[in-house]
Order: structure tokens, then C-alpha cells, then sequence
């Protein structure tokens, strides 16, 4: 079901056409909000053409909301939905039965995110459609896989705290926190494009026919704690030493910012003291010394307190503290071009103010700029999958209904009679 037709996404800045990644994959985005949009974005930024498919009038909720600006769409929505090419349809009507019915049949993929059992009354289940277009592949965000909680509803805190996330992050003594990045939105949204990638590889290679794919939002954030499993299991065996803290309840501790890893880790306070002026260092054996020598703190490389690392295990504290004497008199960035000359491993804490204007990521389009037909210019994290055949030439979020008519009328063979009609019956 390769596409043989080129969209925005298949041209180069010089009009020359280009075969992406995924040059002749049609997709037919029916999600919202950004668990379903962050995989349908990926997949078009790597050069499908992804048909969003959106209710006529109101389109993707997230167009209206936490607008920056009165009557246009919403950042919101604009940075997870680049690339793509609205189609405005109500599929709950008879003449959006045959839209949907006549753009199917071109498609390669099917992503949805809509409540369970939202489809499925509309005659748009994945056995209907399957028997249908045998060659189609179904995908589908859902909050939670099959079992007790299958019906439930899944919002980004409510994966994190389902998927073993919060439990596991935040201070000894405090609630369990939310991470700042999205792992159960956006996070389902990157396991999903790999699935939808291997259906097709599955499909065209091997079987010639679609199939059902579901990637849950639980069990994402699980699988991006697949550390913190390792060490539920590790417990078994004894304390986990390179945990500052230790369990009280047969669980894994939340651990503030120790890193949890192979090395003690910490983030360190730095000059001149705002709420980001940190870097994260982490401690590796045969790098102590070399940290005590440009702290000018020979004496305690020989220090029994500190001389090995089973000795500094026991006292993270203490060494942290010691570090933090030195960091704290210098900015994060003088720490960081000392201690990353010295090969020791470290990161200042960047701040969201200063991602978006690195220069080295926007040198590489990590932050890109996109010009926007209503917005004029706005800022978007760009494509973090780097394919030297297949680079990504952005376009802008569409307008609500902006495709349709030469959607229905160049592809689907819907005639100015018949779209009259849809627009009149609602349909459109």
C-alpha cells in the first residue's frame, strides 16, 4: 500500500525531490493531545505523509488549549503536530463513513489514541477494519494493557505513578514526584513509531498483511525504569551500596540525585547561586585523585576516610560536600571546561531558558525554527533521530481543515458535487 504520490515532506529546500525514510508511507493520524501526535510527528518528519484526521469545527482539543495567543492555535499544539496535513471529518456520519472508508483503503497505518470502545461503536475496530484492508496496520496508544486496569484512563502523572517512575524519584524523605519530561505522553509516543516501523517491516518483508499494534502508556514508563527493576531484584542479595539511603520497605528507594548507577553521582551547587546553577558530576575511582589534585586537596587522596572508593561509598555525603566546597566557587560552565578537560564526567544543569537558545542545538535543528502561515515564527524541539540519507526539512503544524478539499479531491477522487455535499450534510 507504498504511496506513490510526493508530499511537503519528500522535497528538499531546493525543490529537488528527495526520497526520505519513509518517502510512500501513508498514515492516517486520528489522535490527540500527545501521546498519539508525538509518534505521527516522528514518523512524518522522517517523510510519511500523515493525514491528520481532525472533527470538523473544533479539531484536536489541543489547538485551544493553554493558547499563548487569542484565536490561534496553541503552541501546544503546533509543536507536536508539524508536518502533517489536516483533514477535517466527522466519522460518526454517513458521508464521513465514506471519507474515512475511501482514505483507508490508500493507507498503510491507522494511529488512534481515542477511550477504549470509541472506534469500535463506529464500525472502526480493529477486526472490522482488519477484514476490510487486510494489509492495514492498527495502531494504538492505550494507558494501560490488558488486565485490571484496561479500562482505566491514563493521564501523564498517572503513568508515571502506574510505571514505577514516581516511586523512584524524588527525596528519601518526601512524596514521590513527577519528572519533568514527558516519559508516559511523549514517551509512548517513541515506543509506538518503533512498533509501527517493525509492522511495517513485518508486513512488507514477511507477510504481506497488517496487524494490531499497542503500545500502553504503564508499560512505557516501565520499560524507561528498566534500571530501577534491576535493582528491585538486586536487593535480594543485600543492600544496594551506591544508594545513599537504603530500603525500609523491600522497595527501591527514592534516591534524590545520587545517580543510582555504577558510580556516585551528585549535582552540585555552582556560582552564583540561582536555582539551576548546578552540575552533575560523577565520581569514578580512578578519577579521585585527579578531582582532589584540581580541588588542591592532595591530602586526601591518602586520606583512609576517602582513599578507596569502598571507604567514600560509605561517606557519599561527606565527599559530595567536599566537591560542592570547590564547584560552589565557580560557575557550572568554569566547572564543567575543567573537570570535562580532566575527562572526569560532568553536566551543567541547562534550564529551559537556555536549551532553547544553545547555539550547538540549533546548529544541529535539535531547536528549529518554523514559520507558521497565522503564528509567524515559533520555536520547536526538532527530530532527535539523525538519518545522514534522510534529513528533516520542517514544515508547519497545518491549520484546522487546511488539506481537506485537495485531499478528497486529488487523492480520494471526491468530485466538487460530492464535496458540496459533505459540506452541507457536515461530514467535512
Amino acid at each position: 500500500m507504498l504511496q506513490t504520490d510526493m508530499t511537503q515532506n519528500d522535497m528538499t529546500q531546493n525543490d529537488n525531490p528527495v526520497p526520505k525514510a519513509l518517502t510512500g508511507v501513508r498514515i492516517v493520524d486520528m489522535t490527540h493531545v500527545q501521546s498519539g501526535p508525538s509518534c505521527t510527528q516522528l514518523l512524518a518528519w522522517l517523510g510519511a505523509d500523515v493525514i491528520k484526521v481532525e472533527p470538523p469545527d473544533v479539531g484536536d482539543i489541543t489547538r485551544h488549549q493553554l493558547r499563548d495567543r487569542p484565536g490561534q492555535d496553541s503552541l501546544y499544539f503546533t509543536m507536536l503536530n508539524s508536518n502533517k496535513r489536516s483533514l477535517t471529518v466527522n466519522f460518526k456520519s454517513q458521508g464521513g463513513k465514506r471519507v474515512l472508508e475511501r482514505l483507508l483503503s490508500s493507507a498503510d497505518v491507522l494511529v488512534e489514541n481515542f477511550a477504549p470502545g470509541v472506534l469500535e461503536r463506529n464500525g472502526l475496530g480493529f477486526d472490522e477494519l482488519h477484514a476490510r484492508f487486510p494489509r492495514l496496520i492498527y495502531a494504538s496508544v492505550k494507558g494501560f494493557g490488558d488486565g485490571a486496569f484496561q479500562d482505566a484512563k491514563a493521564y501523564e502523572p498517572i503513568a508515571q505513578a502506574m510505571g514505577g517512575s514516581m516511586s523512584t524519584t524524588g527525596e528519601p524523605v518526601g512524596p514521590p514526584m513527577v519528572t519533568g519530561s514527558q516519559i508516559g505522553d511523549s514517551g509512548t509516543g517513541v515506543h509506538l513509531a518503533a512498533a509501527i516501523l517493525a509492522a511495517i517491516l513485518q508486513r512488507d518483508r514477511h507477510t504481506g498483511r497488517g496487524q494490531r499494534v499497542i503500545c500502553a502508556m504503564q508499560d512505557s514508563v516501565l520499560n524507561l525504569c528498566r534500571v530501577k527493576l534491576r535493582d528491585q531484584q538486586r536487593l535480594a542479595a543485600g543492600p544496594l551500596a551506591e544508594y545513599p539511603v537504603q530500603s525500609h520497605n523491600g522497595a527501591v528507594p527514592r534516591s534524590g540525585n545520587a545517580s543510582g548507577g555504577g558510580h556516585p553521582g551528585a549535582a552540585l551547587r555552582c556560582a552564583p547561586g540561582g536555582p539551576n546553577d548546578y552540575v552533575y558530576v560523577i565520581l569514578r575511582p580512578t578519577e579521585w585523585a585527579v578531582v582532589c589534585k584540581e580541588m588542591d586537596r592532595q591530602e586526601l587522596v591518602d586520606d583512609p576516610a576517602y582513599a578507596t572508593p569502598e571507604a567514600r561509598v560509605e561517606r557519599l555525603g561527606e565527599v559530595f560536600t567536599l566537591v560542592e566546597g570547590w564547584t560552589s566557587t565557580m560557575t557550572k560552565w568554569e566547572v564543567y571546561e575543567r573537570l570535562n578537560g580532566l575527562g572526569v564526567p560532568c553536566g551543567p544543569v541547562f534550564d529551559t531558558k537556555e536549551l532553547l537558545f544553545d547555539p550547538s542545538l540549533r546548529a544541529r535543528g535539535l531547536i528549529a525554527t518554523i514559520e507558521h502561515p497565522v503564528r509567524g515564527s515559533y520555536d520547536t524541539v526538532g527530530c532527535p533521530m539523525q538519518l545522514s540519507d534522510s534529513p528533516v526539512d520542517y514544515a508547519p503544524a497545518p491549520l484546522l481543515g487546511q488539506h481537506t478539499k485537495d485531499v478528497l479531491k486529488a487523492e480520494l477522487g471526491f468530485d466538487d458535487g460530492e464535496i458540496a455535499a459533505l459540506e452541507q450534510e457536515g461530514a467535512i
